[in-house]
């Protein structure tokens, strides 16, 4: 007996050690990664620069201008596939810690949109100077609240080419789509959702009259109250809308889509970026069975799937076809 249980303990021991390392190799990616720290107007910034190994040539680059939410540089290691397949086409990646984040300054929820691109011109000064780094062919890469970011940037920037993943167009029509299509996935009746669109349109008449935040606590439900740093933050930012500010696109421009994204309007984003982005400009492309993050809606709706594949399988949590449309993009670039 005791004979048996050594073995059975010993393949157990093996079975987690095996597992161990095969996760350690899932998670080595083939690219050198850099810790580095931007001198900005508002702060240091901080952040990771993420390289081919051996790179013989000057390289491309893509700055990552994230989505809304406290989100570090690596976007706890989700980025890193995106990274490695740029790498592996001759692209650099630069991401920084939002501010407040991992030893960046000052706070993300003081910022308003207009804040975030000059930090993301901070960022592309600094790159250009970097002696790795072409100065002409500077791209970005953003997703969701970036999409107010991006095109903003455009106008002030020489971006080489914008590559933009489920970007909302209007931040009170999104609010509200993405209101309605949440509660009716977690099964509330029309009456419900309809009070909840009229207790958001009280809201939304306060921050229209840049009301305080006790003024706001005094109307607030508990059960969906805003912290008073959000609150500045919603008040600085919820009249933001990127129709105008997509015609200042002077460069090839990738929009990513997913048919199953709750959180943003994805026919609303395509018909704007349809009529407003040059057609020789644009390509659009759209994923079925594909949420806000480039996952599949079954990815998405489980915890525990997108866990396990992050673990052993990260290059394949994304939807087939989305890295391979951006490396299709970049490669008709060059």
């Amino acid at each position: 007996m005791k004979k048996k249980i050594l073995i059975y303990t010993m393949i157990f021991v093996m079975l987690i050690v095996g597992t161990g390392l095969y996760i350690l190799k899932q998670k080595r990616f083939d690219m050198m990664e850099q810790a580095v720290e931007i001198q900005s107007s508002a702060g240091i910034l901080t952040g990771t620069l993420a390289l081919p190994k051996n790179a013989a040539s000057k390289l491309g680059l893509v700055l990552f201008i994230h989505g809304d939410g406290a989100i570090n540089a690596t976007h706890d290691d989700g980025y890193k596939p995106l990274w490695e397949r740029l790498a592996s086409l001759g692209y650099a990646s630069l991401s920084l810690n939002k501010r407040g984040i991992g030893g960046s300054e000052g706070s993300w929820l003081e910022q308003s949109m207009d804040d975030r691109v000059d930090e993301a011109r901070e960022a592309i000064a600094w790159a250009k100077k970097h002696p790795l780094i072409d100065a002409n062919r500077i791209g970005v890469w953003g997703a969701s609240q970036a999409g107010w970011v991006i095109p903003k940037l455009a106008e002030k920037e020489t971006l080489a080419f914008s590559l933009l993943v489920s970007p909302a167009i209007n931040w009170l029509r999104q609010g509200a789509y993405h209101t309605r299509l949440q509660l009716i996935k977690d099964g509330y009746s029309e009456a419900e959702i309809q009070a909840k669109e009229m207790y958001d349109n009280r809201v939304r008449q306060l921050l229209a009259k840049q009301a305080n935040y006790d003024e706001y606590l005094t109307m607030a439900h508990e059960y969906n109250m805003m912290s008073k740093d959000r609150w500045t933050f919603v008040g600085k930012n919820f009249l933001s809308d990127s129709t105008d500010d997509l015609r200042h696109f002077r460069s090839p421009v990738l929009l990513l889509l997913g048919e199953e994204d709750i959180h943003v309007d994805w026919k609303e984003t395509e018909r704007e970026y349809r009529n407003n982005v040059k057609p020789e400009l644009l390509t659009v492309a759209v994923f079925p069975d594909t949420e806000h993050s480039m996952l599949s809606k079954k990815t998405a709706d489980s915890d525990f799937r997108a866990l396990v594949i992050s673990l052993f399988a990260p290059r394949q949590i994304t939807v087939p076809g989305y890295m391979d449309q951006i490396e299709k993009f970049l490669k008709k670039l060059d």
